[in-house]
């Protein structure tokens, strides 16, 4: 065996191996730094906009809580024919029916509070004290409501709220549920934390 044969094949083992060495190590830096393009979570509970796929939401079911956007959580309700025929059925039972309170984008300050009528995006917090209401969508009688046709329940101090978020008068909360800034990328998929346009 001479000395060119072995050098070569020592020199072609190297190159193989370095090679194979340097696509690790470049792959090792590029998944950070891909990642890094992603919103930390610092930056989404400053309040970065996050995206919430509803093409899997059937009506009458809640989305949510999603603990997505300012540390808040995020209710996002498909409501059905039956909900939205009776939605505006107990307007003279609630505190603030027209949403005339600056609790809701522009867009949002409509019978539906809502960009689309059988999609509602919400804040999952009572007005009362933050605590988190409970999506009781059947219309029914209830304990706390003898006529109740759905919407939400804080159980801890016995806010209601209808299915638009509107809370009803003589109750501890103030204000009707917060409505975010929010638009439709898709048909399926909301961007909440940002109006259209604002990016």
């Amino acid at each position: 065996m001479n000395e060119d044969s072995v050098n070569t094949g020592r020199r072609n083992f190297l190159i193989g191996a370095t090679t194979v060495v340097g696509s690790a190590g470049v792959v090792g830096l590029a998944v950070p730094f891909v990642g890094s393009w992603n919103p930390s979570a610092k930056a989404l509970a400053a309040g970065a906009p996050v995206k919430v796929d509803i093409s899997k939401l059937s009506a009458g079911e809640i989305l949510g809580p999603i603990p997505a956007w300012r540390d808040k959580p995020i209710f996002v309700v498909k409501r059905s024919d039956a909900m939205l025929e009776q939605l505006n059925s107990m307007n003279d039972r609630l505190a603030d029916p027209e949403s005339l309170r600056e609790q809701q984008p522009g867009y949002a300050q409509n019978g539906t509070r809502s960009i689309k009528p059988d999609v509602l995006v919400l804040v999952g917090l009572c007005t009362h004290l933050s605590c988190s209401p409970k999506f009781r969508p059947a219309i029914q009688p209830e304990v706390f409501d003898e006529e109740w046709i759905g919407g939400f329940f804080c159980p801890c101090h016995g806010s209601k709220f209808d299915l638009a978020g509107r809370v009803y008068a003589g109750v501890p909360a103030p204000s009707n549920l917060e409505v975010p800034p929010h638009f439709y990328e898709s048909d399926s998929v909301i961007v909440i934390g940002e109006d259209e346009g604002t990016a």
